[in-house]
């Protein structure tokens, strides 16, 4: 049997664009031939799947899945809208979102983490990819805990229960959990998704964005000509009105529009400890087809 050495390897790599792992079983299987190793690939849709690879994902799906104490978030991208609607990649969604809670929230754990299907989650995304055709990535995952309460869970405008395009997890530490408590964290999840807070405490702002805004109320302040001790006086108050920007616990509750977040779930005899928001395709770059170039491209002006 022919000896598969690394240079083989990456060169195998380097035709097909398949991960070093499928390259080497790749080559095992077929004695070290490459053009059979390719083929071999190509069959198992592996080589399909890195042809993909360079498209621009920024549809699909968040997904969640929750137990006692604990929740999990997922987003899964795909090239098209049209996926979201798939009932494999909707499986594919909610099966990972169920291995975040086992395996945790680091991207390569989970991508190890073995499905019911008898394949790891990075080897039923590649099948995946080369049966709908359609490029995908696992973005990013979040998993919450708590040692006593709840972690709810919130979808907005849900395709279906745990799946949507907006997610958001609320952490309520407590002396036990309850359906009231169960019941807070889900509207905590509501606020969340409809007020996009950056941060759950004050001590939690970002220093550099917090400074950023000090010297934009600075200048605004001064171009009113006051003296700079009114100056100082009028940044502190408004100040004060970014932490309620952006600050979750210091935010205005949406459902009654007078408490604040930090005093209803005071009120509810719980410690609100984190929270995350996962927002489809947020921060991914789409690519705005110039349908003039592509015409003139095709007719080869």
């Amino acid at each position: 049997m022919a000896e598969i050495t690394a240079a083989l390897v990456k060169e195998l790599r380097e035709k097909t664009g398949a991960g070093m792992m499928d390259c080497k079983k790749a080559l095992n299987e077929a004695a070290g031939d490459i053009e059979a190793a390719v083929d071999w690939l190509r069959t198992k849709g592996l080589a399909a799947a890195a042809k993909k690879s360079g498209r621009v994902t920024a549809e699909g799906l968040v997904g969640v899945a929750s137990a006692p104490k604990v929740a999990a978030m997922v987003e899964v991208n795909a090239e098209t809208d049209f996926v979201a609607r798939n009932e494999a990649f909707q499986g594919f969604v909610e099966a990972v979102a169920k291995a975040a809670l086992e395996v945790g929230d680091d991207l390569e754990t989970l991508k190890a983490a073995p499905l019911p299907t008898g394949r790891t989650v990075a080897e039923e995304l590649t099948h995946l990819i080369a049966t709908i055709g359609e490029n995908m990535a696992i973005r990013r995952a979040r998993v919450l805990r708590v040692p006593s309460g709840v972690v709810a869970s919130y979808v907005h405008s849900a395709l279906k229960p745990g799946l949507g395009k907006i997610g958001v997890l609320a952490a309520i530490e407590a002396p036990s959990e309850s359906d009231a408590l169960e019941l807070l964290g889900r509207q905590i999840g509501m606020h969340v998704a409809a007020t996009r807070p950056s941060a759950l405490d004050i001590t939690g702002v970002d220093p550099e964005a917090l400074e950023r805004e000090r010297v934009v109320l600075v200048e605004q302040a001064r171009a009113s000509g006051k003296p700079e001790a009114i100056i100082e006086k009028m940044v502190d108050g408004r100040i004060r009105k970014y932490y309620e920007e952006v600050v979750l616990l210091e935010q205005v509750w949406v459902h009654d529009g007078e408490s604040r977040v930090s005093a209803v779930v005071k009120k509810a005899g719980g410690t609100l400890v984190g929270f995350e928001r996962f927002q489809l395709g947020e921060g991914v770059e789409k690519e705005e087809a110039d349908f003039a170039a592509e015409v003139a491209k095709v007719a080869g002006v």
